[in-house]
């Protein structure tokens, strides 16, 4: 089957010209954007995340680049007569790009590049005179879900887990940072599936899934939350006690005249950056009437005359 020529540069969005720092800028603005931890369960993003790491494996290397702006317009030609053995000029060139076992390590068990990266850069024939010989992988990486409460998230936490090793089962102690979001993967490195041939084993990675809570609501770095507000407050004005997730409360002044369903913003009182815990989000905080549930007389009395004052009688 015909292989589909890559435009690496296009990829990336920078001209042929594009120095190595602009490559590198490029890569890593994008990379940031596409990453599959800030976009879990998004195919398109993780599809994009593999194509920005194939052109920067080729563009970022500056013996790979000049292989791949050798091949130009004439890239049909290299894949016809053989690719690396095109002709004896190149054939003497050695080229360091990724092995086979590093294609693994980036994409979880290989063959994730396009069938052109293969063909030009990752050894799709005969391994040329020189190269390394093919070495025994390690194991495989594993995955599990791990289950969080909100309060877990919001201040961080430690989880003793049970991973079996050599058919025997022992205790590993892992950090979770706080902040993190639902879908993020947490490593847990040499924990995964044990490698062939004593090579070292694979990675563990815990992907997050966060408990509903029966207050907050998380969007994003921000916690939503309703708070029941007496309408004697709502109409007069004064303070209500508003609970955050670490078990104090913040006080915050209604001003009167509050109608339900007003939202007020306390600002750094979200949820902490899982990069930088100096940085958190906002508390958005929904005001809901609280109607009594019973009526003293006087209480009635005072009602009766507001209804009177109102003109609603």
């Amino acid at each position: 089957m015909p292989v589909e020529f890559k435009d690496y540069y296009a990829t990336l969005g920078v001209k042929k010209s594009a120095s190595e720092a602009e490559i590198k800028k490029a890569f890593r603005k994008l990379a940031r954007q596409y990453h599959p931890d800030l976009n879990p369960g998004d195919k398109a993003a993780e599809a994009k995340f593999k194509e920005l790491n194939e052109a920067n494996e080729v563009l970022g290397h500056a013996e790979s680049r000049r292989k791949y702006d050798e091949l130009g317009a004439n890239w049909r030609q290299y894949e016809q007569a053989g690719a690396p053995q095109a002709s004896s000029q190149h054939a003497r060139r050695r080229t360091r790009t990724v092995t086979p076992d590093e294609m693994s390590d980036l994409f979880g068990g290989g063959g994730d590049f396009s069938d052109f990266f293969a063909t030009f850069f990752g050894g799709g024939g005969p391994a040329p005179r020189g190269a390394r010989p093919h070495r025994p992988q390690r194991g495989r990486d594993a995955e599990q879900a791990l289950s969080l409460t909100l309060e877990e998230i919001f201040t961080g936490t430690s989880r003793l887990l049970s991973v079996e090793r050599d058919g025997r089962a022992h205790k590993v102690e892992v950090r979770i940072p706080a902040g993190v979001k639902e879908g993020s993967r947490v490593k847990v490195r040499g924990e995964g599936e044990p490698g062939r041939a004593e090579m070292p084993p694979g990675d563990l990675y815990l992907v997050v899934r966060q408990l509903p809570h029966k207050t907050f609501e998380r969007r994003g770095q921000d916690l939503h939350t309703r708070l029941s507000v007496p309408v004697t407050t709502a109409v007069l004005g004064g303070d209500v006690a508003v609970p955050t997730l670490s078990g104090s409360s913040l006080k915050l002044r209604v001003p009167e005249l509050t109608p339900a369903g007003r939202t007020f913003r306390l600002r750094g009182h979200g949820m902490p950056d899982v990069k930088d815990r100096t940085t958190r989000g906002d508390l958005f905080v929904a005001v809901d009437l609280k109607i009594p549930a019973e009526l003293s007389p006087e209480a009635r009395e005072h009602y009766r005359a507001l209804e009177k004052l109102a003109g609603t009688s």
